[in-house]
Parts: structure tokens; sequence; C-alpha cells
């Protein structure tokens, strides 16, 4: 019997001029990304977060909208994160140099005001759906870059689920990790045996969308699944018709899931971003907005809500678990040896490098950014 060969079974080619390694496309960072919740971000408070290896602090005053700065004083490069907030400004904890929400430096308590030295970089922010976002890249474009639809977030009719895991692995790995639901295998502990139907995609420039429903197979609907679906007849191993409607969407940068029902009346609704946290890019900050239709019963969503959170927590373990030993496979290879054949995901990694950065095009970070100018703002807001 004649054995295979490892050439013959290795077909992905090494990445190159006609074959980019996607685990090397840095997030581009022309748009909104959530950063923190609100409700970590206190009062006269600060909070140092980070995107794609920049240091930031969000800056919460007693009055008025968060701000947030470069999270390096420039005198001696601490953080001022470490800092007090004083009025609107936040003042450095080594030399209590000050700077305001503009980013100018209005106070250094040893020197004349005519001698001020220039301030420190600003970040674009909005606060919605109990989040913070910050736009890390050109803010010229903050203004005209859409704004992400948070889940059911306004609407009443919903509960939403707030999750912020971190994950050791580049953020394209979570991408192809939701959109590809034929790995439902994966999840036969907790959800049983199902199969994943293909019933469709739609694609353009900026997204990648596919539709799903799912057949049991064997095993019994987990708890939470049914008290949220409703019960799944045992159809005796007839094939089970179309009941829901699984609805993932990349629309870059961000992804969300869309179950719909038979008549197609939406019953939840996720939102999510993948955060790079690292200069590579290899550990990301997921936000989640999990948002569930409310049942008729009064009441009953709260009864259900603790056996959700377990049930989503579950399936999230063994989801992070296969994300981070993918992420070590690249790290021992070096490159991508991906052998992937399903069209949606294929057109997804084209979408991933397309809208992303590639590393040898690094995005502009604080230092390469000019300072603001020499402050017009009064110290009196100190």
């Amino acid at each position: 019997m004649n054995q295979i060969s490892p050439a013959q079974t290795d077909i992905t080619p090494e990445p190159g001029p006609h074959h980019p390694d996607l685990r090397l496309v840095n997030a581009n960072p022309d748009f909104w990304y959530p950063v923190a919740w609100s409700a970590d971000l206190k009062r006269d408070k600060t909070l140092a977060v980070s995107y794609a290896g920049t240091p930031i602090v969000l800056v919460r005053p007693d009055e008025g909208s968060v701000f947030a700065l470069y999270d390096r004083c420039p005198h001696r490069q601490v953080p001022l994160s470490k800092g007090t907030v004083n009025g609107q400004t936040v003042r450095c904890c080594y030399h209590g140099w000050a700077f305001g929400r503009s980013g100018r430096c209005i106070d250094v308590p040893y020197l004349g005001k005519g001698k001020l030295p220039n301030g420190v970089r600003t970040f674009p922010v909005r606060e919605a759906g109990g989040l913070i976002f910050v736009f890390p890249g050109d803010p010229e474009k903050a203004d005209s870059t859409p704004f992400p639809k948070l889940a059911q977030t306004d609407n009443p009719k919903y509960k939403t689920k707030h999750f912020s895991p971190r994950v050791n692995c580049h953020y394209t790995f979570m991408h192809e990790n939701l959109m590809d639901m034929n790995h439902q295998f994966l999840h036969r502990r907790q959800m049983g045996q199902i199969k994943a139907r293909f019933l469709g995609q739609d694609k353009g420039e900026d997204f990648i969308e596919a539709r799903y429903s799912f057949m049991r197979c064997a095993g019994q609907q987990p708890l939470a699944e049914r008290l949220i679906f409703g019960k799944h007849k045992d159809l005796q191993g007839k094939e089970q018709p179309v009941e829901e409607v699984v609805t993932i969407r990349t629309e870059y940068p961000y992804q969300t899931l869309r179950i719909t029902d038979k008549d197609g009346d939406l019953i939840m609704d996720l939102w999510a971003a993948y955060v790079p946290l690292d200069k590579d890019e290899r550990v990301t900050q997921s936000f989640g907005l999990l948002s569930i239709l409310r049942p008729q019963t009064p009441f009953l969503i709260d009864v259900i809500w603790p056996a959700l959170g377990w049930f989503t927590n579950r399936i999230f373990l063994e989801d992070k678990e296969i994300v981070e030993l993918e992420q070590a496979a690249w790290n021992e290879a070096g490159y991508d040896r991906n052998v992937e054949i399903f069209p949606v995901v294929k057109a997804l990694r084209e979408l991933l490098i397309r809208c992303g950065i590639p590393q040898d095009m690094p995005p502009a970070t604080a230092e390469k950014q000019p300072a603001p100018p020499t402050p017009a703002e009064p110290a009196t807001s100190a």
C-alpha cells in the first residue's frame, strides 16, 4: 500500500505576495472600537486600556463626558492613568503636570504659564450600550465613520447580557470560529448532536453573511435552548424542518449573530467586537452584547438568566480553547498552514485581508502623530 508523503498532504502554500498571511494582518484602526464597560469607569477616576499596543487612559470627570488621552506623560513617560482627576483635567502622579481633555498641557506647577510644553494625543470617544468606544485611527475620519448598531440594548422587549472574555489569539481566529457553524461537533457535550445546514450567503466590499439552520441528530435540547426557542419535537429520525434561521455577519470590523423564528421574528441578537491589545495583535479582548427576546410570561427571563449565562459560558470556554490551540499551531509553524475548503470562510478571509492593515504597513502610532499645540485652555480648569 502506497503511503502519502507529508509533501502531498501539505497543500497550503507558504504566504507570499499572492498568499498573504491572515495572521499578520492588523486590525484597521479607522473604526470605533470598544475598550471598556461604562460601569468600570467611575466619576473623577481614570482607567487604563489599550488598543494594539497603544496605551490609552480614559477619564471621567465629575461633570461632562468621558475623554481619552495617550496614557503617558510626555515628561517621564509615567502612565497618566496613575494620576488624579481635577475638574476637566488629569494630573500626572509624578510631578503634577496637568492635561485637559484637548490633550494640552495646562499646568506645570514649577513653571510659568509661558513655558508650558506640548501635550499628548487625544482619541475621539463615544459612549453607548454600556460601552466606551474610542477611535484609535485618523481622528479626522471619526465623524464620518458609521457607528455600529449594538444589538437590542435600547429595546425594552429584550434583555441584554454583557460579556468580555480575553483570548490569547489573533482576532481573525474569532471571526472564523463564529462564521463557520460546521464546528458544532466541538459543542456536542453542551448541545447534543446537531448538524448545521447551510442556507446561503451574501457578500459585499465590507461584509460577508452566512445563514444556517440546525437539525438535531441525537441528544436532548439543553434547558437554556429550550426555554428560549421552545421545545423541538422528537421526529424519531426524520429530518427536522427549518424552525430557526441563524444569520452570522462580519461587517468589518464587527460581527453579529441573529436568530429568527420561522415567521421571521427576531429571537436573539448578538453583537461582538474583537479588540487587539498587544502590538503583535495576538491577544484579543472581546466585547459582546447578547440580547434575548423576553418571553410572554412576566419575569421568566429573569428566572432562566443564570442558566443562560452558564450555558453560553460553557460554549465560549470550548471556543476559547480551540482558537488558542490554533494560535499555538501558527506560532509553532511560523506561518498560516490552514487548509480551508468552506467557501464562506474563504470569502471571510479575503474580506479580513482586504479591510485590514498588513504588518509591513503599520498604522500611525501616538509617537508619530504631531502633539497638540501649546495650550489655550485656562489653568483654572485644573
